[in-house]
C-alpha cells in the first residue's frame, strides 16, 4: 500500500509538471516569427511574503515556472526572492534581437524596473512585466500574450493516467470514510460495554 501511494504521488507530480497552466513552448530561433521573436531566458523577482501585491508572483513561480522549464529546457530561468515587500514583483522576458510588439505594449502599461534582473546580452532585448496585484493566472495570460507561447496539448497517455489517479483518489476517500466509520463503531461498542459493566457493578454493590 505504501508503494502504491508513493507511485501515486510520483505520477501526480509528473502529470502536474507536464500539463496545466504554463505547459507551453516558447518560440525558438528555429520557430520565431515576425510577430514573436525567440525567447532566450526569463527572470522572476518577488518578495518572500505575499502581502504588498506579491502573492500572484509567488504562485506563478510555484505553479507555472516548473511547467515552463520542463517544456523549454533550453531557456534559462532565474528567480530572485527578496525581503523588500515594497520592491517590485516583476518578470523580465529576454528576447533574441528584438521585443515583440505585444510585450512592448504589456510592459509599457506600467513602467517598472528590476535591479535584480541580469543585464541582457548584446543580442538580447528585454521587456519587464509588472506582476504586482495580479493573480498567477493573469500573469500567465500576459506572459503568453507577450511571447506567443503555444500550449502543449495533453497526451492521451497523460489523460488516461489522470483518470486512473482520479479513480484511485475517489476510492481512497471512500476507504477512509469506511475505516473511520468502523473505528467509530468500535469505539461506540466499547463505550456501551463499559457502561454495561458499570451498571452490573452497581447492581452487585446495591
Amino acid at each position: 500500500m505504501v508503494n502504491l501511494f508513493k507511485r501515486m504521488r510520483k505520477l501526480k507530480t509528473m502529470l502536474e509538471v507536464r500539463a496545466g497552466t504554463g505547459a507551453a513552448i516558447f518560440p525558438t530561433l528555429a520557430t520565431a516569427s515576425k510577430e514573436f521573436p525567440a525567447v532566450t531566458r526569463l527572470h522572476l523577482t518577488y518578495a518572500q511574503k505575499i502581502y504588498g501585491g506579491h502573492q500572484g508572483a509567488r504562485h506563478f513561480w510555484r505553479n507555472c515556472l516548473p511547467r515552463l522549464k520542463y517544456h523549454n529546457p533550453g531557456v534559462r530561468m532565474t528567480v530572485q526572492q527578496t525581503e523588500d515587500q515594497a520592491g517590485p514583483a516583476a518578470l523580465t522576458i529576454y528576447f533574441a534581437e528584438r521585443v515583440s510588439s505585444t510585450a512592448s505594449a504589456v510592459a509599457g502599461k506600467t513602467q517598472v524596473t528590476d535591479k535584480h534582473a541580469p543585464a541582457p546580452e548584446a543580442s538580447e532585448k528585454t521587456a519587464v512585466v509588472d506582476l504586482k496585484n495580479l493573480t498567477w493566472e493573469e500573469i500567465w495570460s500576459r506572459v503568453q500574450a507577450s511571447t506567443g507561447a503555444e500550449d502543449v496539448p495533453v497526451s492521451e497517455a497523460d489523460q488516461e493516467e489522470a483518470k486512473k489517479l482520479k479513480a484511485i483518489s475517489e476510492k481512497a476517500v471512500g476507504d477512509r470514510e469506511r475505516i473511520k466509520a468502523m473505528r467509530q463503531a468500535k469505539k461506540d461498542q466499547e463505550r456501551m460495554l463499559a457502561e454495561a459493566r458499570g451498571e452490573v457493578e452497581k447492581l452487585k454493590t446495591a
